[in-house]
């Protein structure tokens, strides 16, 4: 400030003073370096990361990695943990000036939570079964409550009673005592086993997705048996005294089936199957009926389907489905008929056929293949089936009849669809009773917070059983919604879904904008309500996601021409979205923030690279950064099973073609944006040294002055903190650095 003071008043001098400033002006000077020393001093400056030349030569062509040193698949060395310990340092200094701020988003964002609340409970036999969260606690409690007519069918309009009088609930676990001992904790999955007296468990205590099977008595907590190690979080019972789980091999990919026998030990358990091919990762799934469970072997193109009997599991497994390569199929049972769902090259958008349980061969297409919608999933029940669709980018459920068990299918008659009144949606099917006519779905968009709707499948009664509650004066009329389409270089439409707070927006190119997307793995990313976002677009900002190829918005032709050497479409549909929302004034350049999560971190550190100066700032979370270098090493987890996503870089084509565009490989000396990367230590999917070479080496290249902040978790994996709350400290600090980065944040907060 004081420099700026006497520079201020030099501009301000008259002619007669012109004496007295000659003789000033070697003090403005020494001043003015001083003022500056002493601001240089004052700024945190960022780790600089040394440089250990790694040369890797392929095809004749010379790939240089400086930052390769930051490998360790050990997680332990001194130096590497140090160097990650001053990014966290550099970049908690950089955001102290605006501590207070985050704080006060953080406790905004928090305050938006009905933190006393439970889930909507699901009928289950004589029980419903629910999870209930309480005040200030950062895990959930399993709970259960006996349904008090137990005898009488559902209905939709069921509700568990609650209060005085109702019948006690009892805690099957309580994730809050389970995390006491631990940084990170997490379950991935919980089931209850048929007759409702056990309970099967897998948790994860590091992030890493390893996990440990515990098996409790459902009304003791008792401990059934000894714990099985080193698992997959994926388990399923095999009537009431087995299980059936998954392990993985050295790289982490599932790799074998396991039948576990209750109260023996884990070394004597069956080997059901094991896949040995290394593009392939087995999982299972235990059918509506509960009768069977399947076993898939899949790749990223191809899927075949073994199936155990759960009455006779000594029986082991049976082939339901062949192995042909670019054949991919999954099964449901209802009965003495088996519902397929397959794709194939020429019927891209999946088919679902019927085949008797006794006689595989003969199947009848109930469903044909369309070349405009895509068979997303189906969802059997004993009288019905229900066959969730995309079109357009937007999902249906479509209600079939189903004739009575025994009877042959031949057909399908007079589907039914549900409607939904927002122009862009999300829905996603929920667990639902086999024996019922209830159809339970999750329903919300980017204003309508997630809602749990009761179906009557019979009668096309629709009730509302739970909507997320968000505190704080929340009223979703004040948003709007809209649904709009992006012309690609090649002429391709790409869809774009917005959301903002009709209020505050001008249109007319001056609104903050977050535009997020992924792109990849078949996966869509729909229109979903966060709470959190909320913070953003109360401030004005406008939130779209765009969804180009690579995912499956639009089909499965959406995904293969986002994929292998077409991925590069994912990246330039994305730049066709962000200038499309300028040039029809929903934002500007000085005012466009990106965001993208794992794959979408590749996306966002190759547009970074192409086109650094059409964005203000960016996040990229866990980000695949280093494509090249991780693709050609089996060793890493995930590479193997990989190929046909990003294909082979062993193969000259594949290697050029991922080189073009691969982050850490295209970092040039240019000017970029504000960037945040993000990282977990533990992290199993995307090695956390990804994001670290990539910052390291933007520090070292880009020629700007722009905050460029690396936060790695040093207890956590892929997903962040495990806590409810803790998840939202990620939030808070992702907002607050944009609205940073926008010069957004009021000097009265510091």
């Amino acid at each position: 400030m004081a420099a700026f003071l006497v520079v201020s008043f030099c501009h301000h001098l008259l002619p007669s003073q012109a004496l007295a400033s000659a003789y000033a002006r070697p003090l403005l000077r020494n001043a003015a370096a001083l003022a500056s020393k002493m601001t240089i001093a004052a700024s945190p400056q960022p780790p600089v990361a040394k440089k250990v030349e790694h040369s890797m030569e392929l095809f004749g062509d010379v790939r240089v990695d400086n930052y390769y040193w930051l490998r360790d698949d050990s997680r332990s060395d001194p130096e590497v943990l140090s160097y990650l310990r001053q990014e966290n340092e550099y970049t908690e200094s950089v955001m102290s000036g605006v501590k207070q701020f985050k704080d006060q988003l953080f406790a905004e964002i928090k305050g938006r939570i009905q933190e006393d609340d439970i889930s909507a409970p699901i009928r289950k036999g004589p029980f419903y079964y629910y999870q209930r969260n309480l005040q200030g606690k950062e895990y959930a409690q399993y709970c259960r409550c006996p349904v008090a007519d137990s005898q009488s069918g559902p209905s939709v309009y069921d509700d568990m009673p609650t209060g005085p009088g109702s019948l006690p609930e009892h805690v099957l676990l309580d994730e809050n005592i389970k995390a006491l001992n631990h940084s990170f904790y997490s379950i991935g999955n919980l089931e209850v086993s048929p007759n409702n007296k056990l309970v099967a468990y897998a948790e994860d205590t590091k992030g890493d997705e390893i996990y440990t099977v515990y098996v409790i008595d459902a009304e003791t907590g008792a401990p059934v048996g000894t714990p099985l190690k080193n698992v997959t979080g994926s388990l399923e019972w095999a009537g009431n005294e087995a299980l059936v789980y998954t392990t993985m091999d050295e790289t982490l990919r599932p790799d074998k089936v396991w039948l576990h026998k209750l109260e023996t030990e884990q070394s004597d358990d069956k080997c059901l199957y094991h896949e040995k091919d290394d593009m392939f990762y087995v999982d299972i799934k235990a059918s509506e009926s509960e009768k069977i469970l399947f076993v898939s072997s899949e790749s990223k193109n191809t899927s075949f389907v073994l199936y155990l009997d759960n009455s006779k599991p000594d029986d082991g497994l049976a082939t339901l489905t062949p192995r042909v390569y670019g054949v991919d199929t999954s099964v449901s049972h209802r009965g003495d008929h088996f519902f397929i769902k397959r794709r194939t090259d020429e019927f891209f958008n999946s088919e679902v056929l019927v085949c008797p349980i006794h006689d595989l061969s003969s199947t009848t297409v109930v469903i044909p293949h369309r070349e405009r919608v895509k068979i997303q999933d189906v969802q059997l029940f004993i009288n019905h089936l229900v066959v969730y669709e995309r079109e357009n980018g937007l999902v249906k459920a479509i209600i079939y009849k189903l004739p009575p068990i025994g009877e042959p299918i031949k057909s399908l008659q007079g589907g039914q669809s549900i409607n939904f009144a927002d122009p862009v949606y999300c829905l996603d099917s929920l667990e639902s009773q086999f024996s019922s006519n209830i159809l339970r779905f999750t329903y919300g968009s980017l204003k309508t917070p997630p809602s749990v709707y009761h179906y009557d499948m019979d009668e096309g009664i629709s009730v509302l059983k739970k909507k997320d509650v968000v505190l704080g004066g929340f009223d979703e009329s004040t948003y709007t919604t809209e649904r709009k389409w992006a012309t690609a270089y090649d002429g391709t439409q790409v869809p774009i879904s917005i959301v903002y707070q009709k209020n505050l927006v001008k249109l007319d190119g001056s609104d903050s904008m977050l535009l997020y997307g992924y792109g990849s793995y078949e996966a869509c990313i729909d229109p979903y309500f966060k709470s959190s976002r909320l913070s953003l677009l109360d401030r004005g900002f406008i939130y779209a996601i765009a969804h180009i190829r690579g995912g499956g918005e639009m089909g499965r032709p959406w995904y293969e021409n986002g994929k292998l050497m077409k991925k590069n479409n994912t990246f330039t549909d994305f730049i066709a979205s962000a200038e499309y929302l300028i040039e029809n004034k929903y934002t500007s350049r000085e005012k466009l923030c990106i965001e993208g999560r794992s794959a979408g971190g590749l996306l966002i550190g190759a547009v970074l690279n192409m086109r650094p100066d059409l964005f203000k700032a960016a996040v990229a979370g866990v980000p695949f950064v280093d494509v090249v270098t991780t693709m050609l090493d089996p060793t890493i987890p995930l590479t193997t099973s990989e190929w046909e996503e990003w294909g082979d870089p062993r193969k000259a084509d594949f290697y050029f073609y991922m080189k073009a565009y691969s982050p850490v490989d295209n970092v040039t000396p240019q000017h970029y944006p504000h960037i945040l990367v993000t990282a977990g230590l533990n992290d199993p999917r995307v090695m956390y040294s990804e994001p670290a070479k990539f910052v390291a080496k933007l520090r070292d290249m880009k020629k700007d002055s722009n905050l460029l902040l690396f936060k790695c978790e040093l207890g956590a994996g892929h997903f962040s903190k495990s806590g409810r709350f803790e998840k939202l400290e990620e939030d808070a600090l992702t907002q607050t650095f944009l609205m940073k980065a926008l010069d957004m944040i009021p000097n009265s907060v510091g």
